[in-house]
């Protein structure tokens, strides 16, 4: 390994899903064949995302760029090789001849998110109409259906007219308490 090139980040295909094995694999080669310095950092990008998960709010890592992992290495030798025979690996972003390396500013925008640890709320829920049909799936009426009267998006509550024993009854319910139909 004479050549002496700089360091660079690259993309890898990945299989989807298999990102973290992909990172442990690559950290886990590297340090077997004592290459280390030649690759010094794996990275998969990570946002952190606020959900509403059945009136409960659950903060949880998602993925930024879901099939791929970053890698900053020096591709001398085998090392290139060694990275496009990794186990999931598809292969370099950008070709398998010469990999094209990453932007700085496409890293450096990224790594920024990573560090921020910025929370991003995400809305999950769809939007509900007056007069839609919908499942009541949680609560005490759980398996009754009914009509939206009124939508508070602000609080992310519904006024469902269900039947009960022939009689239409208003319940309140939240978004996470019912389903279309």
């Amino acid at each position: 390994m004479a050549e002496v090139k700089e360091m660079h980040w690259y993309a890898l295909k990945a299989i989807s899903g298999k990102e973290q094995k992909v990172k442990e694999y690559i950290e886990l080669d590297m340090k077997n064949h004592h290459f280390e310095q030649y690759v010094p950092q794996v990275l998969i990008p990570t946002k952190r995302v606020e959900q509403v998960v059945r009136e409960k709010r659950v903060v949880k890592e998602v993925n930024m760029l879901p099939g791929y992992v970053l890698v900053e290495a020096q591709l001398v030798g085998e090392i290139a090789h060694m990275l496009r025979n990794t186990p999931n690996v598809l292969g370099f972003l950008g070709g398998t001849d010469k990999p094209t390396p990453l932007r700085q500013s496409e890293i450096n925008r990224m790594l920024g998110v990573d560090q921020d640890e910025e929370i991003v709320p995400e809305v999950l829920h769809t939007e509900y109409i007056e007069g839609e049909s919908v499942k009541v799936t949680d609560g005490p009426f759980s398996g009754f259906n009914g009509k939206i009267e009124s939508v508070n998006s602000e609080k992310q509550k519904l006024k469902v007219a269900v039947k009960i024993f022939g009689r239409d009854t208003t319940l309140e319910l939240n978004f996470g308490q019912v389903e279309k139909e």
